[in-house]
């Protein structure tokens, strides 16, 4: 396969690129068409998938100025591509009539995205880089993938919220207490714009497999008051036997968990003892 090829018609790079050209600007990617074409031959020429194919169109050109792609930005351009590719494929699939040069454009492009996907990932399929490797393994259940996040995981050297996000989910049956210590690590280290509600619904699966219906209230409770999300008041209050007043203390104590969350105090906090 051309390294070249993979280069012009595949990477897409990070999303710093709309601060340069603004969210999704279809006039920023006719303009970067127009002054590279190569990076757009392959692309379909409507305008059905435009936000896809505007991210296409936009990292291409930034990568295209990237001498050598790191391997968060080859993930990124995996799935930037599987992203334009999904969305063309169901796109090629409407038949028009009349202009069927339309149709045939579709087909051509998702046939194209196609094969240019299988070559980026059989480009990347040797490359150990975390992302590279998180990405063989959450799309082809790659266990040599699975080994390379958990060994960063274990080295202390996993820091992106997302892949310490799905090792924790592997680990909730096969391995609770590295699942709960990885959920408490997102507790502590996240931004509050980035805290995850469904975060707190795992750890209280944890919980109730543990057999610890109270931190499983607690977990529960938190879920609801940040998730905004309603539940049934009877189910909830079974998992505490009725107990009526413990369920009002454990209230109590998931608000303060909530609150120490989003104030960015949870690290060391007696919320965070409390689910030690």
């Amino acid at each position: 396969m051309s390294r070249n090829f993979v280069l012009i018609t595949s990477f897409t790079a990070i999303g710093a690129i709309f601060g340069l050209f603004g969210c999704n600007n279809d006039r920023n990617s006719d303009l970067i068409c127009k002054n590279n074409p190569e990076l757009c031959a392959d692309l379909h020429k409507d305008s059905w998938c435009r936000f896809e194919k505007g991210d296409l169109i936009r990292h291409r050109y930034l990568l295209k100025q990237t001498p050598e792609p790191t391997g968060k930005q080859l993930y990124q351009q995996l799935i930037y591509l599987e992203d334009y590719s999904h969305c063309i494929k169901l796109a090629a699939g409407v038949k028009h009539k009349l202009n069927t040069d339309r149709t045939r454009d579709r087909e051509r492009a998702f046939a194209v995205s196609t094969q240019t996907l299988a070559e980026l990932q059989e480009y990347t399929r040797t490359n150990n880089d975390i992302y590279l490797a998180f990405y063989r393994w959450m799309r082809f259940n790659d266990q040599a993938g699975l080994e390379i996040v958990e060994q960063r995981y274990q080295q202390g050297q996993l820091s992106d919220p997302y892949i310490i996000t799905q090792l924790a989910a592997h680990y909730v049956r096969s391995s609770p207490d590295d699942a709960k210590s990885l959920y408490l690590h997102l507790l502590r280290t996240s931004d509050s714009d980035n805290i995850n509600p469904d975060w707190f619904l795992a750890l209280a699966s944890i919980y109730r497999h543990q057999q610890n219906p109270e931190k499983e209230y607690l977990l529960t409770r938190a879920y609801l008051q940040l998730s905004l999300q309603h539940a049934d008041e009877a189910q909830l209050l079974a998992m505490l036997k009725g107990n009526q007043q413990l369920a009002e203390a454990l209230d109590s104590q998931a608000s303060e968990l909530v609150n120490a969350v989003t104030s960015e105090r949870f690290a060391n906090s007696e919320s965070e003892m409390l689910l030690k």
